[in-house]
């Protein structure tokens, strides 16, 4: 099970509570996890993995104003990292802006395009429909490489990119990796790349069917993305 902040978690128990006759508020919750030291505590990124310092054409911000009111109208891209023994691999990913539903994911052994490539093809593939779609990233050098541009482009996709040095930008994109570590385990550090694949499989996989968002109003990704896609 994922690590939950308190007043998700207090949701996710409501049925155990009432079947046990319990009436247990948001405050005594808190103390209660507290006492037994059960809190998260968030990290702070250590890794840089954009490089913005590149030849390649960097794209306006086609989003900064844009009402975002249906699934598969933006997608946010990102890469982080994943700690193994033998020391990193990367994880690229693609969610969906409305739903927070991640579209398309690969881990791969470098910071090479391929890898994002791949989470981009695995997006498109099962979004059937990408006319109209805009993808929004930061300026690095892989979102911003021919390969990568002229995927979007073949699929009338639109691009956006960030136009300051500054997380808040593609701040949808930077929240869905620090969940993935901070409540989905993936901060911790992995025997292999294999292994890390497989908890990255499993941590997506329960982060879009059953992780609770109180911007959807309480409801999970993938409930969002089917009901209104």
């Amino acid at each position: 099970m994922p690590r939950e902040g308190v007043r998700k978690l207090k949701i996710s128990l409501k049925n155990d509570f009432d079947k046990a006759n319990l009436k247990v508020g948001r405050d005594t919750l808190f103390n209660i996890l507290r006492k037994h030291n059960m809190l998260i505590t968030r990290k702070k990124p250590s890794f840089k993995t954009t490089n913005s310092l590149h030849r390649f054409y960097k794209y306006k911000n086609s989003i900064k104003d844009l009402k975002i009111d249906r699934p598969n109208q933006v997608w946010v891209s990102d890469i982080t990292y994943i700690r193994t023994v033998r020391g990193f691999c990367y994880l690229a990913l693609i969610t969906d802006l409305y739903s927070r539903k991640i579209v398309g994911y690969d881990i791969s052994n470098s910071l090479e395009l391929n890898g994002c490539v791949r989470a981009l093809n695995k997006a498109i593939y099962q979004a059937k429909n990408s006319n109209g779609l805009i993808h929004h990233s930061d300026r690095g050098i892989q979102y911003c490489s021919n390969k990568y541009t002229q995927i979007l482009k073949r699929n009338n996709i639109k691009i956006s990119m960030t136009e300051e040095n500054h997380c808040y930008e593609n701040a949808i994109a930077e929240r869905v990796n620090g969940i993935l570590k901070d409540e989905f385990y993936l901060d911790q550090t992995f025997d292999s790349v294999q292994h890390a694949k497989r908890a990255t499989k499993s941590a997506i996989n329960l982060y879009n069917q059953i992780r609770l968002h109180v911007s959807l109003d309480y409801k999970t990704p993938n409930m969002v993305y089917k009901l209104t896609a």
